[in-house]
């Protein structure tokens, strides 16, 4: 029985931080098998308080896979019409898979999935069991809770009421998805405010002029991927990760080519638009 955060333990699952800031490795379960009420309880509670979850030693199948992400909510599909993943049978899961063949690796810049949609993912589950075998291949997560707390007050200031667009053509071509979403967001479950932009998305600020909204967004992708707030995931055979798109910026280390990295995901849709606080 482990402590994760101030008073917090758990019974069902071991929950040990991976860093001080963002991110918990869950021991003590099986996600080849459908989760006990108790299980599922300490599990959400874990991912509102740590915000990416990993667990090692899974072997899972598609279904396996979707069950646990229906757990959070339905799942949903990707909002791009030009990916780097791939179909797989089920249409629920996506492949992921890069080598010495993939012109450029899915999500090697910051960014939160899909930020573009009206209504973002609310969570991703990426599984993989082929790794490089030299190493290489993390994930990089950061705390946009942490980014958000981490600035002056008259920045907060500045930001508050402020909205940016987010542009999908960008990264998956014309016909993706464009929306408008506030600077500065609260959390639904945690009530926290946390900084929503990202340089995947991102095209400017809609209350400024483009040379003041460039300055303000090249300084706030500084300071979002900081070492103080960010941790790098190191894969290995057969683990997943679990990370909720409504506060944490991810990316794709792409140092690994042509070995393989390989693995599937399902997405978890969301179900209202960011808010401001």
């Amino acid at each position: 029985m482990d402590g994760a955060g101030p008073g917090a333990t758990y019974q069902a699952i071991t929950v040990k931080p991976y860093s001080p800031t963002i991110g918990a490795e869950i021991d003590n379960i099986d996600l080849s098998k459908p989760l006990s009420d108790l299980e599922l309880t300490e599990i959400r509670r874990a991912f509102t308080d740590h915000m990416v979850l990993f667990f090692r030693d899974q072997e899972i199948s598609f279904d396996d896979h979707a069950r646990f992400g229906e757990y959070f909510g339905t799942l949903g599909q990707h909002v791009g019409k030009r990916t780097n993943s791939q179909a797989t049978n089920d249409l629920r899961v996506r492949k992921f898979h890069a080598d010495g063949d993939t012109p450029r690796v899915s999500g090697n810049v910051w960014h939160t999935d899909q930020s573009c949609a009206p209504v973002p993912p609310l969570a991703s589950v990426l599984y993989l069991h082929t790794l490089p075998p030299d190493g290489g291949g993390d994930t990089g997560f950061a705390s946009m809770y942490a980014a958000y707390d981490a600035l002056s007050d008259n920045m907060k200031s500045y930001l508050d009421g402020l909205t940016a667009h987010h542009d999908g053509t960008r990264q998956f071509g014309a016909g993706t998805p464009e929306a408008d979403h506030p600077v500065v967001v609260r959390h639904p479950e945690s009530g926290r405010k946390l900084l929503y932009v990202n340089e995947a998305f991102t095209s400017h600020i809609n209350e400024v002029s483009r040379e003041e909204s460039k300055a303000i967004l090249e300084f706030l992708y500084s300071h979002q991927m900081r070492p103080e707030w960010s941790t790098r995931f190191r894969w290995e055979p057969h683990s997943v990760a679990f990370w909720d798109n409504r506060c944490v910026h991810h990316r794709a280390i792409s140092d690994y080519l042509p070995n393989i990295r390989s693995g599937y995901r399902i997405q978890v849709e969301g179900t209202e638009a960011p808010v401001a606080p």
